[in-house]
């Protein structure tokens, strides 16, 4: 049977990723097919136990989500350590694909999404991310900013010059996400260069308003917190969406250059990093 545990990039890459704690919460990699298992049930319950995902006769068996790129990726984890301190305190987690990762599945997730070749032409190191979700009981404010130092420190380390993956609003309802996607399209447009573009024949226009009729505070209230993360961090959308109905979800794909994510913590994590200890 095929190892779900893909080897965590530090130990591939040689160097340490340690726990960033915070309170009894902490950020890592996974380190054990149990706690890449347990994040894959994490994903079943808050996909096709809260949003609405449909399950195929495997999945639903499993009472996994999992699909051929969990082997390859490296699996971020968010950990509650009043739960205990192996699978059952896995609370969070975010799945980040690599290029020599792709290279074994064969292509990015967001391939089957999108044109994404701008992407990969561009220079430097790129990071897909992906397959984000947090336990209900601990949707806070703090888990969100843990997950995103995590991620900060996995660019730090591997020195990543550009994030992207598929971001999903919820529903496949058109006309109700009309207004986001609109404003995304009118104000979060990704420039020319690295706009990946939705593959024709999943192509969903996102101007589908006039951008000047938007109440623009009832949008920002409408963004899922993830997509409000990347355009805070001064992310880009692609042009168009996916209706994603397996997941009962309207992708876009969200591009971020981490100059404001490395420039912001690049003396934190030199120093934690040389001591082993980036917290």
């Amino acid at each position: 049977m095929t190892s779900l545990l893909a080897v965590p990039a530090a130990a591939a890459g040689g160097a340490r990723f340690p726990e960033i704690r915070a309170g009894n919460l902490g950020v890592r990699l996974a380190e054990t097919e149990a706690e890449v298992d347990a994040s894959l049930a994490l994903r079943f319950r808050v996909f096709y136990g809260e949003m609405g995902a449909r399950p195929d006769a495997a999945t639903l068996a499993s009472g996994r989500d999992r699909d051929e790129f969990d082997a390859v990726a490296d699996h971020l984890l968010v950990v509650d350590h009043d739960l205990g301190e192996g699978p059952e305190s896995v609370v969070g987690t975010y799945r980040l694909i690599r290029r020599p990762a792709a290279a074994l599945a064969g292509r990015f997730y967001s391939a089957a999404e999108y044109d994404i070749g701008r992407l990969l032409a561009a220079p430097g190191e790129v990071l897909e991310l992906g397959r984000s979700c947090v336990d209900a009981n601990h949707r806070t404010r703090g888990t969100l900013q843990l997950l995103w130092r995590g991620i900060a420190a996995y660019v730090f380390l591997h020195r990543i010059d550009l994030m992207f993956g598929c971001a999903s609003l919820p529903g496949t309802d058109l006309d109700a996400l009309a207004p986001v996607l609109t404003y995304l399209h009118a104000h979060h447009l990704a420039p020319e260069a690295i706009r990946p573009r939705a593959l024709p024949e999943r192509y969903v226009a996102m101007d589908r308003l006039d951008p000047a009729a938007l109440d623009l505070r009832a949008v920002a209230n409408d963004l899922p917190p993830l997509v409000k993360g990347y355009l805070r961090l001064g992310g880009f959308v692609g042009d168009g969406a996916v209706l994603d109905h397996q997941f009962n979800t309207t992708d876009v794909c969200v591009v971020v250059k981490t100059d404001l994510v490395t420039d912001k913590y690049a003396k934190h994590y030199e120093r934690k990093f040389a001591a082993g200890t980036p917290d």
